[in-house]
């Protein structure tokens, strides 16, 4: 696939990617708008578990597929005294625990090639950092194990070198590539969405993902850690559902402020079962009307 080729001419419209298979879960292709959620750092069995039984609970009564998805490891961290996660071995095993607990396809970060496959073992989505994104050996690595790779658009590359990132992924082998927009750097301590990126990755033939959360981060904005705009999380979900993503990824823990990562921009439990059924509602409708216009 030549993605830089592919991008002078018009991608195709909403809804027109692969079909990526995991357990218990069909993920673009026209299928319904599916989650990917957590906390964003692995933390106590308490909090994993009632996180992760309060959002399955929601995505069956909405008959939608969810992927849990939480780090065992942050590795980019604002500060030296930021918690970075249990790690790899603690980390997974308590991932593997919260999986099975409720029946739970999973999804971790990895941030060097030999984690690939040990996290393999355990997830069935390999996440690409997106400071990574541009690491070939990485997502070498991790389309090498079989998973499916889900692939953050750096802030700082186009939508064309998102596609390229993709396209080392998928000529390594793999299950199936994700690529999400999580934001683009504005000046030093905020991000802007530019969803003219979307139309873009969607050359890449891969289902596309919005992070909703990360997408508000203000890097660096409350000091020691990031900050963040946590009130507009429901206007930028909006937007991407209505521009036709794939899936949305969503942070969300039980007290987002005493959360050991991103508090400033985590859903807690009751605000994710507010926002997300209005989003599965209005994605529905999007499939249902919304056709490709044909102008190029």
């Amino acid at each position: 696939m030549n993605s830089a080729k592919k991008n002078d001419a018009a991608p195709p419209g909403p809804f027109s990617s692969n079909l990526v298979g995991i357990a218990g879960g069909r993920l673009g292709g026209g299928e319904r708008l599916f989650l990917m959620a957590g906390p964003c750092v692995v933390e106590s069995r308490e909090v994993m578990f009632r996180t992760a039984g309060e959002l399955a609970e929601l995505a069956g009564k909405l008959g939608v597929t969810l992927v849990f998805k939480a780090s065992y490891l942050k590795a980019n961290r604002s500060s030296a005294s930021s918690p970075r996660g249990p790690g790899l071995e603690a980390g997974l095993e308590l991932l593997a625990l919260t999986g099975e607990e409720f029946s739970l396809p999973l999804c971790t970060d990895i941030h060097e090639s030999s984690q690939a496959s040990l996290a393999a073992e355990v997830v069935d989505i390999l996440q690409i950092p997106a400071f990574l994104s541009r690491q070939s050996e990485l997502i070498e690595a991790a389309a090498a194990t079989g998973k499916v790779v889900n692939i953050k658009k750096g802030q700082f590359i186009s939508a064309a070198q998102a596609c390229q990132a993709a396209d080392k992924a998928l000529a390594a082998g793999g299950g199936g590539v994700l690529l999400t927009e999580r934001g683009t750097f504005f000046g030093y301590g905020d991000l802007v969405v530019d969803f003219r990126s979307l139309r873009g990755m969607r050359a890449s033939g891969c289902p596309l993902v919005f992070d909703a959360t990360h997408s508000v981060q203000r890097p660096g904005g409350a000091g020691a850690v990031s900050g963040g705009s946590r009130a507009d999380v429901p206007l930028l979900s909006r937007a991407a559902v209505a521009a036709g993503v794939d899936g949305l990824f969503l942070e969300v823990h039980p007290d987002p402020p005493s959360s050991l990562s991103d508090p400033h921009t985590s859903l807690s439990i009751e605000q994710a079962k507010e926002l997300i059924p209005q989003l599965v509602e209005l994605g529905d409708y999007v499939r249902a009307k919304v056709q490709p216009a044909g102008i190029e």
